[in-house]
């Protein structure tokens, strides 16, 4: 079960795991409040199916707490329903943003602003 998976399983709280002074204690946090998180495992988006094939766009967000982050989102859509506005009304609150060397997974409901940035001619 990829991370996503977990965060897009239910709503309320989930539970992790911290190690503090050589101790483990698990921390439950809300999802609702969680605004993004950085993955150790960036390869994680491209195990989905469809990666290939899904359409890039390269974006902007502005976050709940004042963030801005650059990166590619993948819209899974047929085509002619694969913009980033059908990207934004996806059911699932939590996505990826590939940005670089770094992978995020979102939550949408913490995106203030979203936009794409103009392709390269």
């Amino acid at each position: 079960e990829s991370v996503r998976d977990l965060l897009n399983s239910e709503t309320g709280f989930f539970p992790f795991d911290a190690c503090r002074f050589e101790d483990t204690t698990t921390i439950l946090y809300n999802r609702d409040h969680l605004v993004f998180i950085e993955l150790k495992d960036k390869g994680e988006p491209g195990r989905d199916p469809g990666y290939d094939v899904a359409v890039e766009k390269v974006v902007t967000m502005l976050m709940s707490n004042g963030v801005r982050l650059r990166g590619a989102v993948r819209v899974f859509r047929p085509h002619g329903s694969d913009r980033l506005s059908d990207f934004a009304r996806a059911q699932e609150p939590f996505r990826y943003l590939e940005a670089g060397k770094v992978t995020y997974i979102i939550n949408v409901h913490h995106v203030v602003e979203l936009a794409e940035e103009p392709s390269a001619l």
